[in-house]
């Protein structure tokens, strides 16, 4: 029997969900210190790219590059951090995350410089309700 995919209960703690795209499940860190979002292959044992077959690859690429225009199009961020660390969760997933000079980690990686700072509400329909309009999930 093939093993099914799950979201890791880690990213589904630390997360909101904003919906599915073609491959991967996409959602925004509950850290609103900087707005980050985090894309997911649904692919059952993925833990690193190269364990995508080609299309997947490619795919994953392409929605990477999608997110990463619709948050810097949200955010006007001044750089944008991309990356499939995995060294906390293994589950196969991407760091998308609007970075600002004036932010508490600059010019230095996020983990750990700042406390994590929660959305209110309004803020956080406000940013979903974008990401989702501006990815085409609704």
């Amino acid at each position: 029997m093939s093993e099914t995919w799950s979201l890791h209960p880690q990213l589904d703690n630390d997360t909101v969900g904003i919906g599915d795209l073609s491959l991967s499940r996409l959602a925004l860190s509950k850290d609103a210190t900087y707005p980050w979002l985090i894309l997911a292959p649904r692919r059952a044992g993925a833990i690193e790219i190269i364990d995508l077959d080609h299309d997947d690859r490619s795919r994953l690429m392409t929605e990477i590059a999608r997110a990463s225009e619709v948050l810097k199009g949200i955010t006007g961020c001044d750089k944008l951090n991309v990356a499939a660390l995995g060294n906390q969760v293994p589950q196969l997933h991407v760091h998308v995350i609007a970075r600002r000079k004036s932010d508490a980690a600059w010019p230095n990686p996020v983990w750990g410089a700042a406390p994590a700072r929660e959305y209110d509400a309004a803020e956080l329909e406000k940013i979903i309700e974008a990401i989702r309009r501006g990815i085409g999930l609704g």
